[in-house]
C-alpha cells in the first residue's frame, strides 16, 4: 500500500527546506570553507547533494526491504506500517510548524551513532575535487534528522526495496533547491523559508495531507 510517492516525497522534502536550512545550513557553509576559493562551488555543492541523496536512497532502500519482509510474513503489518508513517508526518508537521518538537527526541535518539559516522568526513576535507565532495556528502546524508526519519517510515511503509528507494529519492531531491541556494549565498530564499507565515502553511498543508492518507487507511480496511 504505496500512499506516498516520489512526487510527493519531492514535496515533503521541498516544504521540508525550513528545517534543512537551520539544519544543514551549518554544513553547507563549512563545505564551502572546504571548497577554498577560486572553484566553482556549483560542482562541489552538486557533487555533495548527490552523495548526500545517496545515502538516503540507501536508507530508503534498506528500510523498504524490511517493510518487504514485515508485510510478506504478517499481511496485516502494511495498514499499520502506513498509520505510523502518518503519525511521524503529523509529528513532521508540528516540527515544522514550532508547535510540538517532538522529532529532536527522536534526533538525539540517532547521536550515538553519528558519532561514529562524523569523524571519517575529516578524510575528505579540504576537497581536491569534487569527487571527494561526493563521500562527504554520504557520510552527512547519515546525520541524525527528524525530517529523514520521518521519511523513512513512508519507505519502510511502502513495502518494497525499490519503491524504499525511490521515495527517499524523491525526498531528497526535493531539499535540493534550499540547500543549493544556501551554499551560492541566495539568502533571499533562506529569509523565505524562515518566514513565519510559510512555516505555518507548509505545516498546515502537511497536517492536512497526512489526515487524509489516515482517513484512506480507515477507508481500505473497511
Amino acid at each position: 500500500m504505496n500512499e506516498l510517492s516520489f512526487f510527493s516525497a519531492f514535496l515533503i522534502g521541498l516544504a521540508g527546506g525550513i528545517h534543512c536550512v537551520g539544519m544543514c545550513g551549518g554544513v553547507t557553509l563549512a563545505m564551502n570553507a572546504a571548497i577554498g576559493v577560486n572553484r566553482n562551488r556549483l560542482i562541489y555543492t552538486l557533487a555533495y547533494n548527490a552523495g548526500r541523496i545517496f545515502s538516503y536512497i540507501i536508507a530508503g532502500i534498506i528500510t523498504g526491504a524490511v517493510g518487504q519482509i514485515a508485510t510478506h510474513y504478517l499481511p496485516f503489518s502494511g495498514p499499520i506500517l502506513v498509520l505510523m508513517s502518518c503519525i511521524m508526518l503529523i509529528a513532521m508537521a508540528a516540527y515544522l510548524g514550532n508547535w510540538w518538537r517532538g522529532l529532536t527526541y527522536i534526533e538525539r535518539a540517532g547521536q550515538g551513532l553519528w558519532r561514529y559516522f562524523q569523524p571519517f568526513s575529516k578524510r575528505f576535507i579540504p576537497f581536491r575535487s569534487p569527487f571527494h565532495a561526493f563521500p562527504y556528502g554520504m557520510i552527512w546524508g547519515w546525520l541524525p534528522c527528524g525530517l529523514v526519519y520521518s521519511t523513512l517510515t513512508w519507505a519502510l511503509a511502502s513495502g518494497s526495496a525499490l519503491e524504499g528507494g525511490q521515495i527517499m529519492a524523491g525526498f531528497g531531491l526535493g531539499t535540493l533547491p534550499t540547500l543549493i541556494a544556501t551554499a551560492l549565498g541566495a539568502q533571499w530564499v533562506t529569509k523565505q523559508f524562515k518566514h513565519p507565515l510559510v512555516r505555518q502553511v507548509i505545516a498546515c498543508s502537511l497536517l492536512c495531507y497526512a489526515f487524509l492518507l489516515i482517513q484512506r487507511v480507515f477507508g481500505t480496511i473497511h
